[in-house]
Parts: C-alpha cells; structure tokens; sequence
C-alpha cells in the first residue's frame, strides 16, 4: 500500500467514514488524487507528499480567494494538516480537454469561448489577492521565474530529450534572448494568473458548466499568459493566425463587459506574441522532462507544433535571431 493511500484511510477512519476509494491518474502531478465516499456522496481527495500548515497552503489559499470572487471552483469540504489530505467537491469526470476531442465544430468553438471568458473573470480578482494578502499576490511571474522555466527547456529539451546539448556560442547567444523576453515580460505582469490555465484543467460539471481545477499555483503574470496556456497548449497542428486574432478580441471584449481597463489591439497581439514565445518553449521543456524522465512519451508529438508556433510568434515580432535560427535548424 502505498503512503498517500494509508494516510487518506487513516483520514477516513479517525472521521469514521468507511469509504470506497478510486485511484485516480494525476497527468504530471506530485500529488495523488482518489475519489471517494462522503457524508452520502462522495468527493475527491487530494493526497500531498507532505504534511502542511493550513495558512501557508496555496490550494487552500487560492481557493477561498477564487470562491470569494465568484470564480467557479470546487469547494474544500475538510482537510487534515498532518496527513496532508484535502477533501474537495466532486465535479465528475468530463474534462475539457476530452470534450473538445468529441465536439462538432460549433460546440467546439462555444466551449473555447466560454473558457476564454472566465480568464477576465480571473483578472478581476487580481485587487482581491492584493487587498487579501493572499499567496498568489505574493508570487509573480519575475524576469527570474520566467528565465527559469526557459532554462529548463534550455536544458531538458536539449540535454534530457536530444542528448545534444548546445553548443558555448548558440547557447550564450540564446541565453542573452531569453533574459530579453523574460525581462519584458515582468514589465507586463501586473494581474492574476491561474497560470496553467489549459482545457485539462477546466471540467464540465454536471449541469455543463465550466470549472476550474488544479488552480493552487495562481500568481501575478501578464495579461496574456492564461490566454496563451488556453489556445495553444498540446496543439497538433498550430491554429490559425485568423482564428487567434478571433480568440484575442473576444478575450478584450470580455476584459470592458466586466469593467476593466480597455487594451489595445496591437499592443496586446505584442504581448500574446511575446508571451507565446516564453510560455510554449516552456511547455516544451516539461514535455521533453515528462517523457524521458518519466516515461510519458505522449507528450512527443506536441513539440514540433509547440516550435512552429513559437517560430511564426518570433517572425512576427522580428527580433530574436538566435533563436529563430534554433528552431529554424529543429523544424528541418
């Protein structure tokens, strides 16, 4: 028996629930997940490596701030700081990700659109994480973060994945590009993230609504970067640059119905373009990591279209030559 296993039963004794427990399959998590018997329903149990303290624990945190500001998130029904367990509402099983794979067109095209929404959603609760003084206020994506997660793919695309690391002069070359972009970016980050905000972690309830999961890494980012995370995340073939620019005005529109400050249209295309960079490259290197580290080869196939989008995003900008040059030489 596993530890995360005898600790949830010994949860569910010392509450005198005598329950049947599901496993359930975390994509890339260090967490494990099981749904079972509560109070005469059931719920899901998050299991963490570790014990935590209730105050300083983000899913926790995250969470009273997204219910407090009307977002769409599973309620916490009771947790044991010591066993590290944490009882949350059970939406079901209809991921969103596995809906867009079996949707017609239309319903496809509603869905992305109503996930879309609920990103200003987020953003207007960015004063709220302030006001709160709540862990995701305290986090941001800093010219430092986001240059190590660009390192990382540096690394574990190049070294992990190809075993082909690069050579000292593309690689000084493209390390003087990255602090470019990363320090760009945290000019730009001035509002809440979920920050992995993708169809696998969005679900469609019971009643076919939206929500939002796995939100306990929320932080202060740029205006784009849930957006980024949505569309073009595990992407087979990149979109189209029309439909993009579709997505982007729905997403500024959506930004004034709720109140927020108008955004230029070019000047927000920018940023999307300089956040695609960063945030694809990114996912690049957690797909390398995944599959040769831990076996999950089914990330593979994402990676040349997450570099082609990466390419057009760098050739519609103009700058990066380093860069370009890469994935120019890893597109052949």
């Amino acid at each position: 028996m596993s530890d995360f296993l005898s600790r949830l039963e010994q949860f569910l004794d010392t509450r005198g629930e005598s329950s049947k427990i599901e496993q359930l399959t975390p994509d890339a998590s260090t967490r494990e997940y099981f749904r079972i018997s509560w109070k005469n329903g059931r719920a899901i149990a998050c299991v963490y490596p570790e014990p935590f303290i209730a105050a300083e624990q983000s899913y926790l945190d995250v969470t009273s701030l997204f219910q407090s500001c009307g977002l769409p998130v599973a309620r916490v029904l009771e947790y044991d700081e010591e066993l590290g367990v944490i009882v949350i509402e059970d939406f079901g099983d209809l991921i969103l990700r596995d809906e867009l794979g079996i949707a017609d067109a239309d319903r496809r095209e509603a869905l992305i659109d109503q996930a879309i929404d609920l990103i200003p959603r987020i953003q207007v609760a960015t004063q709220a994480a302030f006001d709160t003084d709540s862990i995701a206020s305290r986090l941001k994506f800093d010219a430092e973060k986001l240059n190590w997660e660009l390192d990382f793919f540096k690394t574990h695309y190049f070294t992990t994945f190809k075993k082909q690391p690069l050579d000292a002069a593309a690689d000084a070359a493209l390390v003087e590009e990255f602090n470019q972009i990363s320090e760009e970016l945290e000019s730009k980050a001035t509002v809440l993230c979920h920050r992995d905000f993708h169809a696998a972690n969005l679900m469609l309830d019971q009643g076919g609504e939206l929500r939002i999961i796995d939100h306990q890494d929320a932080r202060i980012g740029s205006l784009a970067y849930d957006l980024v995370s949505l569309l073009l995340d595990r992407v087979t073939e990149p979109p189209t640059a029309e439909w993009l620019a579709i997505k982007r005005r729905r997403f500024l529109a959506g930004r004034e119905k709720l109140g927020l400050a108008s955004i230029d249209e070019a000047a927000f295309t920018d940023e999307f373009r300089l956040q695609t960079i960063q945030r694809c490259l990114k996912a690049v290197g957690t797909f390398s990591f995944q599959s040769a580290n831990r076996g999950k080869t089914y990330f593979v196939p994402f990676i040349t279209p997450m570099f082609q989008i990466v390419l057009r995003a760098v050739d519609n900008i103009g700058r990066f030559p380093a860069l370009r040059s890469i994935l120019e030489s890893e597109l052949k």
